[in-house]
């Protein structure tokens, strides 16, 4: 069949919720689209980039065959993902997550399902699905059948067969599996018919699967898309000729549970009794299963987020922050991905197109800082294990990258993938990221801080970690008068930037502190102190324009405004009352035409036609940037009660740029449109923070 609807364009990137597992996650659009999954973890080739190719990125949909109005949220306190479509006839409700086992469950393999129910609420509504993967990145060819499934109990005995779509690829399979249901007495399960579906035109590279619904009121379709091992893509296929071994056999024989309460039989013993005969990651398809799935997967989400020791303003929207932070856990290893997605652009048509699906140390530490802030030690446990295991694989010269991979490696290569169109032309999609040979000397600030923080609240650390962690002190001594290419990553020439220099100083600061506040054996300590001190002269000197009154960019181009200076007080380098940052502060909250970085309340990284980035073209105001400010303020508003007023408006304001579900993404372009990876787990961090120390300082003074 060749699909005969209408060309859908592009839904912008705001107008997504996030659902995940802690292995990985799925953008899911607002008009019931999956437009970005990569499958089986979060660095993996993706199956659906709808949203960087509307044509041929893939997709996962349910969408009604008529006029529509939708809303989409979370289920409270949870990372389910709920959208309702609405009109005259009828509404209908579709439920997305990728499940969960709660802890009392750690003894099942977890499902790497994703699994959309959807029920009509009221009326009758029609409805079209189509599931068409492009897997690698819409690089590679697939096969599609249509056949039984024989995960179903009694699926060999329906009148039409129940039946499933299997789509196999040279390095990936996946099936798609349903079950039907009614949840009203007198009302029948729909009937579902998966046809094929022809999308070759558009670019894909094998056949899709399509479904037409027309469901009435208590009618519920749940869909179920995994990945499937080899071996069993072989079983499948081979289950289609005649003769059916002991487990289909066994399969064709369990009748419904409606039959087996007819003829006596307890239906869930005799389920079970086919499960065992069945592999663990791929029980008998029941809707007792289902069920179980989503109680569960929710529980758990509701359980993490009532563990939060946050009692402060802004309840709501940190609670979020925190829910999609945790989603950026890669559970395995303990590691944090800056963002689930990749190459969404920071300005529509630009060439500023990132993959952002690796561990930075930078964006990890701050992340693990906010969680600890919110009383989540276990995170921050697990993340400094997988740091501590990289401290022990450093560089032969002492140093450790600016980032790893999920899994720990050092290699992440970059590449461009010219067959996507990119979102909305965005070009070109890139995956992979070149900067992590980069030399951004930065991130021993960052993470010291995050192993000073950590000491406070968490595992204290060990002889052997302790040594490790000062080794990293010692190398920082080395080269702190080093250039580097700093937090924005630029791609031309190093130079000796003001952010880098003031994070340096805090890995020594937190060096010092670590060793004084444990009694710590510091062989080194006077030659730690003497280059902290001296690093902070340096900074007074060299990063201060005198003319301008404020700190630059970099030593070489001190007359190059940077918001990342907001960080001083932040990190306690500077008290926010100095003349010096409250210039520079002032400085920055101008507007662009009058020399600063601020429009309409957000602030933007540098002025691009002033700061040579080796990157060009044009980006939004940074989320980060705008937050760190806020923060800023509020703790200059200790001393100027007008600026911590001012910090409360920019905050309150800056929440009306979270999308419909409460999520952020890594820019905001001057007409307000989202802009960049999304989720950005750096704003939901920042976001954490202000609103934290906002809350506290406004308790204190009670303002």
């Amino acid at each position: 069949m060749e699909d005969k609807h209408e060309d859908r364009g592009y839904t912008s990137i705001s107008d997504h919720g996030l659902i995940g597992n802690l292995r990985t996650a799925a953008l899911v659009s607002s008009d019931g689209s999956v437009e970005s999954y990569c499958v089986p973890d979060f660095d993996s080739p993706s199956i659906f980039a709808r949203i960087l190719d509307k044509d041929k990125g893939g997709h996962f949909s349910i969408t009604p065959a008529v006029d529509f109005s939708t809303k989409q949220s979370y289920l409270p306190s949870s990372n389910i993902l709920q959208t309702k479509f609405l009109n005259e006839g009828g509404v209908v409700q579709v439920a997305d997550f990728l499940p969960r086992q709660s802890s009392t469950n750690s003894g099942h393999p977890p499902l790497r399902w994703l699994i959309r129910r959807v029920e009509v609420i009221r009326g009758v509504f029609p409805l079209k699905v189509q599931v068409a993967p492009a897997f690698n990145y819409a690089r590679d060819k697939h096969d599609t059948h249509i056949l039984p499934d024989h995960s179903v109990p009694g699926c060999l005995d329906r009148t039409p067969p129940h039946n499933k779509a299997l789509f196999v690829s040279e390095n990936l399979s996946l099936d798609f599996r349903y079950i039907s249901e009614s949840v009203i007495d007198g009302v029948p399960a729909p009937e579902v018919d998966i046809q094929l579906l022809d999308l070759t035109k558009r670019g894909h590279l094998g056949l899709s699967a399509s479904i037409d619904l027309n469901l009435i009121e208590g009618q519920v379709v749940t869909f179920v898309l995994r990945s499937i091992s080899p071996s069993q893509v072989k079983r499948d296929l081979e289950s289609q000729s005649p003769g059916l071994g002991m487990e289909q056999a066994l399969q064709k024989v369990i009748p419904s549970p409606k039959v087996a309460e007819e003829l006596g039989i307890d239906y869930k013993t005799l389920v079970s009794g086919a499960s065992k005969l069945r592999a663990a990651d791929d029980p008998l398809l029941t809707a007792e299963l289902l069920s179980e799935l989503f109680t569960t997967t929710n529980q758990y989400w509701v359980n993490w987020i009532r563990r939060s020791t946050y009692t402060g303003s802004w309840k709501e929207a940190v609670n979020r922050s925190a829910l999609a932070l945790k989603l950026l856990i890669y559970e395995p290893t303990g590691a944090v991905v800056a963002s689930p997605t990749f190459s969404l652009p920071e300005f529509i048509g630009g060439g500023r197109n990132w993959d952002y699906r690796a561990s930075w140390i930078r964006d990890s530490s701050f992340t693990l800082y906010a969680l600890i802030r919110l009383g989540y030690t276990y995170e921050a446990n697990a993340y400094m294990d997988f740091i501590f295991e990289r401290l022990k694989h450093k560089n032969p010269d002492g140093s450790l990258q600016i980032m790893y991979t999920i899994h720990g490696e050092k290699t992440f290569p970059e590449e461009e993938l010219l067959h996507l169109d990119g979102h909305k032309g965005s070009k070109p999609v890139r995956i992979g990221n070149g900067a992590i040979d980069h030399i951004q000397l930065d991130i021993y600030g960052e993470l010291m801080d995050c192993i000073y923080l950590s000491q406070k609240y968490g595992r204290p650390l060990s002889y052997d970690t302790w040594v490790a962690v000062r080794e990293l002190v010692d190398y920082v001594v080395k080269i702190c008068n080093e250039p580097d290419l700093s937090i924005w990553e630029v791609r031309n020439k190093h130079r000796h930037f003001t952010y880098s220099k003031i994070m340096l100083w805090v890995a020594l600061d937190r060096g010092l502190r670590l060793a004084d506040k444990r009694s710590l054996p510091c062989p080194h300590r006077n030659e730690w102190i003497t280059a902290r001190d001296e690093l902070y002269e340096q900074i007074m000197h060299k990063a201060w324009n005198k003319d301008l009154q404020i700190f630059g960019q970099s030593y070489e181009e001190t007359d190059v405004l940077d918001s990342s200076v907001m960080i001083m007080p932040l990190v306690f380098f500077m008290n926010p009352s100095d003349p010096r940052f409250l210039s520079t502060l002032k400085a920055v909250l101008k507007s662009p035409e009058r020399g600063g970085l601020t429009s309409n309340g957000l602030v933007y990284r540098y002025d691009v036609t002033k700061a040579d980035d080796g990157v060009g073209g044009e980006e939004g105001t940074f989320c980060l940037c705008t937050l760190w400010a806020i923060e800023a303020l509020t703790r200059a508003g200790e001393y100027d009660k007008g600026m911590l007023s001012k910090a409360v408006t920019m905050f309150e304001d800056f929440l009306q740029y979270l999308n419909h579900v409460g999520l952020c993404t890594e820019e905001i372009s001057t007409s307000g449109e989202a802009l960049g990876n999304a989720v950005q787990g750096f704003t939901h961090v920042t976001l954490i923070s202000t609103a934290f120390n906002l809350s506290r300082t406004l308790a204190k003074y009670k303002v």
